[in-house]
C-alpha cells in the first residue's frame, strides 16, 4: 500500500489531500486538510495542510511514496510585478526588438546587453559569436542580478550560440541561467526573449517554496519524489521546476481540471473552481484540457508558456458586497475585489470585532461605512507611498479598525483605497460567505459576525429613502441568487469567448437575459417569444462553496451540475493523479533546392527523406532525455509529421517539415 500527498496552495486556503494506492486499482481520497494560506511565507500554510491531511490519514511517513505541489506563487509574482532582478543577453537582436512583445516593459530597469550574433531562420549562422562586450561587462552584471536569460536570434533553429553564452556566462559567475530555446520551439523572437527574462526572474522565488516544503517533508520524515505541476497540468520533477519556473503559472487552476476530471470521470464539461476571491473557468475536451493556443497570458504579459486556457473572473466567496444600478431600485454588485469576511474575521478578533459591530447597530445615524473594517496586510512591504498615504497607513494597525471612526472626510476613502490596491491595506466586510453562514449553508466561521453584518447591510436605502430589506436573511437570499446568476453568466461568457465572439457583450444581451430571467424566477409574465439557450455539456463545480452556487447556475444554464464529493480540495487531488506530459519539435527546410537541413543540427541532406528519417532519430533521442530529466517512467514517445509544400512551376516543391515529440509517462513512486 502506497500514499500519494497532493498540495495546493490558493488565494485563500492551501489544501492537501492524502491518497491511497494499492496496486494497478485507481488511487482513493482517504483524508483532506485545509490551512489558510501565507501569503508572506507560502511554506506555512503548505505545512499545516499536510501536517493536518496526514494526521487525518493516520499514514506512516514511511507510506508516502509521491508528493506533489501546485501553486500560485508564479502566477501571483507575475501579478504583482515580483521577482529577482535578472540580466538579458540578447544575441544579434537590435535596440527596437525590445520594445516588442512588451520586453521592454518587462525588463523594466533590469539591465540588458545586445551583443552580436544570430542565426537564420534555416539554421545558419548569420553573424559570428562575438563576446568581448559580454566578457568586459560580465563581472559587473553578476554583482547586481540573481539570474541571467539568454535569448538568440533564431535560436529555435540553431542554439549553438545560447548555448556558448550560457556555457561563459555559467562559468564565469556560477549564477542561475535561462535559455529561450529551452523553453519554447515557437518562432518570434521578442516574446520568447520575453518569456525567457519572466522565467529567469522566477527561479529564486520557485527555488525558495521547493527548497521549503523538501523541509518538511524531512522535518515529517517523508522520502519521496517531489514533483510539480505545470500550467498545461502535467507533472514535472522539482529539479525541472526550478529550471523552467515559468511551466508553473496557473498550476492551480491546470491542477484543478486534471482533478476535476478524476473526481467525475467526465471528458467533456466546463469547470468552474470557485474560491474566495476568483472563479476560474475552462473546457474540458476528450479528457484533457483545452489550452490556449497564444499561450499563458499573466500580469498583462502574452508568454510562450502551453497553458490551460483559463478564463479568470474576480468573482468568489469573499467577494465585495456593494451596490449598482438604478437609483431607485439598486442591485446587489459583486467583487471585483476581495474582502475578509466578517465571519472569518471574527475568529481572530471576535471580541473587537463584536463590540464593534453593537456599537454600529445601536446608532440612531447610518453610515455606508457601517460593517466595514481596515487593517495592515503582512504580505507587502510599503515603500513609495505619498506623505499622505503614510500617514494613514501609519495610523492602520495589525487589529481591525471600524472605518465610520477611522476615516476622517470622503477624500481619506480615496487614500484608502489607494492602499488597498497596493496590497498594503485589507477590508473586511459583508462577503457571500457570510451570506451562507447566515443561512446554515456554511457553518465554520461565526456565524452571529455574519449576522450583524447583514443587518447593517439591509439598512441602506433607496433612492426614495427606503430601507433595501426589512430581514437580514431576505438580503442573504437575494446575495446568493445574485452570485448564481453572475456564475450562470460567467460561464456562459466563457463558451462565448471559446467560439471567438463578445461573449462579454452577448452575455447583456437582451435575448440572453430573458432566458436566464425566465429560469430564475419562473413566475415572471411570460412573454408571446419564447428563446431558450443552454451549454452542450455539463458544468463540473469545484472550490468550498461549489455545492451553495454552481447547481442553480448550471440549472440557468440548461445543463447538470457535477459537484464531486471532494470538490473542495479537487486542485490538491489533481496535483497527485496527474501524468508527465511534455512536448518538443525539430524542423527540417530546404534553404535552398537539394540542400535539406535539420534545425540545430549543422548536417546536410541530399534528399528530404533521409533528413526526416535522421530528425527522427534525434527527436526521439531529445524527448527521452527530456522524459529522464522531468521524473517521467514507464514513457511513451509519439511522433507527428507536419509537412509544408507549395506549387512552383506546375510541381510540387517541399518547403519544411515540423517534427513534434510527444512524451507521456507516469511519476516516479517511491516504496
Amino acid at each position: 500500500m502506497t500514499h500519494l500527498l497532493g498540495i495546493d496552495t490558493g488565494g485563500t486556503f492551501t489544501d492537501a489531500a492524502v491518497l491511497e494506492s494499492i496496486g494497478d486499482a485507481p488511487p482513493i481520497v482517504v483524508a483532506k486538510a485545509k490551512s489558510l494560506t501565507t501569503r508572506h511565507d507560502l511554506a506555512i500554510g503548505v505545512d499545516g495542510a499536510a501536517a493536518a491531511a496526514l494526521a487525518r490519514a493516520q499514514c506512516e511517513p514511511q507510506s508516502i511514496g509521491l508528493v506533489s505541489l501546485s501553486t500560485t506563487l508564479a502566477t501571483n509574482a507575475l501579478v504583482e510585478g515580483q521577482g529577482g532582478r535578472v540580466a538579458l543577453i540578447a544575441i544579434g537582436f537590435e535596440a527596437r526588438d525590445l520594445e516588442k512583445a512588451g520586453l521592454a516593459q518587462a525588463l523594466g530597469n533590469d539591465p540588458c546587453l545586445i551583443i552580436p550574433g544570430g542565426h537564420t531562420t534555416h539554421g545558419s549562422e548569420a553573424v559570428p559569436l562575438d563576446l568581448s562586450r559580454l566578457e568586459n561587462e560580465i563581472d559587473a552584471l553578476a554583482q547586481e542580478v540573481s539570474g541571467f536569460a539568454i535569448a538568440g536570434y533564431f535560436a529555435v533553429r540553431n542554439p549553438a550560440h545560447e548555448k556558448t553564452v550560457r556555457d561563459f556566462v555559467s562559468q564565469r559567475t556560477g549564477l542561475p541561467t535561462t535559455c529561450s530555446h529551452e523553453l519554447s520551439a515557437r518562432l518570434n523572437g521578442p516574446k520568447r526573449a520575453l518569456t525567457t527574462v519572466l522565467n529567469a526572474r522566477l527561479v529564486p522565488l520557485i527555488s525558495r517554496l521547493i527548497t521549503s516544503t523538501r523541509a518538511m517533508m524531512r522535518a515529517r520524515k517523508i522520502d519521496a519524489p517531489l514533483m510539480i505541476v505545470r500550467g498545461d497540468g502535467a507533472l514535472v520533477s522539482a529539479e525541472f521546476a526550478m529550471r523552467r519556473p515559468i511551466e508553473t503559472i496557473l498550476s492551480g487552476p491546470a491542477a484543478s481540471l486534471v482533478g476535476a476530471r478524476f473526481l467525475t470521470g467526465c471528458d467533456d464539461a466546463f469547470v468552474n473552481d470557485i474560491g474566495g476571491t476568483t472563479s476560474d473557468i475552462a473546457l474540458l475536451n476528450k479528457g484533457v484540457p483545452l489550452l490556449d493556443p497564444d499561450g499563458a497570458l499573466v500580469g498583462g504579459y502574452r508568454t510562450m508558456v502551453e497553458a490551460v486556457a483559463m478564463h479568470t473572473y474576480g468573482l468568489g466567496g469573499d467577494s465585495e458586497i456593494s451596490l449598482g444600478g438604478p437609483a431607485l431600485n439598486p442591485e446587489i454588485m459583486l467583487g471585483p475585489r476581495r474582502n475578509i469576511p466578517l465571519s472569518l474575521l471574527a475568529l481572530s478578533h471576535g471580541e473587537l470585532l463584536h463590540s464593534a459591530l453593537d456599537k454600529q447597530i445601536k446608532a440612531t445615524h447610518f453610515s455606508h461605512q457601517h460593517g466595514r473594517f481596515a487593517l495592515r496586510s503582512q504580505a507587502v512591504e510599503a515603500v513609495g507611498l505619498s506623505p499622505t498615504e503614510a500617514r494613514m497607513f501609519g495610523r492602520l494597525e495589525d487589529t481591525p479598525q471600524a472605518l465610520d471612526s477611522f476615516l476622517q472626510g470622503r477624500s481619506e476613502a480615496a487614500v484608502l483605497d489607494r492602499l488597498v490596491a497596493r496590497g498594503l491595506v485589507q477590508i473586511a466586510a459583508l462577503t457571500p460567505s457570510d451570506a451562507l453562514h447566515a443561512l446554515d449553508r456554511h457553518g465554520i466561521w461565526d456565524k452571529e459576525a455574519a449576522m450583524k453584518g447583514l443587518a447593517l447591510f439591509a439598512r441602506r436605502k433607496n433612492g426614495a429613502g427606503t430601507a433595501l430589506f426589512d430581514d437580514p436573511l431576505k438580503l442573504a437570499d437575494e446575495i446568493i441568487r445574485r452570485m448564481e446568476r453572475r456564475s450562470s453568466e460567467i460561464v456562459l461568457q466563457t463558451a462565448l469567448n471559446s467560439e471567438g465572439r463578445h461573449g462579454s457583450d452577448l452575455v447583456q444581451h437582451e435575448i440572453i437575459r430573458s432566458v436566464l430571467d425566465a429560469r430564475q424566477s419562473p413566475n415572471l409574465e411570460k412573454s408571446y417569444v419564447q428563446f431558450s439557450a443552454s451549454l452542450d455539456r455539463p458544468l463540473i463545480g469545484l472550490g468550498a462553496s461549489a455545492h451553495a452556487f454552481h447547481p442553480n447556475a448550471a440549472a440557468l444554464l440548461g445543463v447538470d451540475a457535477l459537484i464531486p464529493e471532494h470538490a473542495d480540495v479537487a486542485n490538491a487531488i489533481g496535483a497527485v493523479v496527474g501524468r508527465v506530459s511534455l512536448r518538443t519539435q525539430l524542423t527540417v527546410s530546404q534553404p535552398v533546392e537539394g540542400r535539406f537541413q535539420i534545425s540545430g543540427f549543422d548536417d546536410a541532406f541530399a534528399n528530404a527523406e533521409s533528413a526526416i528519417e535522421f530528425a527522427n532519430e534525434k527527436i526521439s533521442s531529445q524527448a527521452t532525455l527530456l522524459a529522464e530529466e522531468a521524473g517521467a517512467v514507464e514513457f511513451e514517445i509519439h511522433l507527428t509529421h507536419e509537412e509544408k509544400r507549395a506549387e512552383v512551376e506546375s510541381r510540387s516543391m517541399f518547403i519544411e517539415c515540423t517534427i513534434v515529440a510527444t512524451v507521456t509517462g507516469r511519476p516516479p513512486i517511491g516504496h
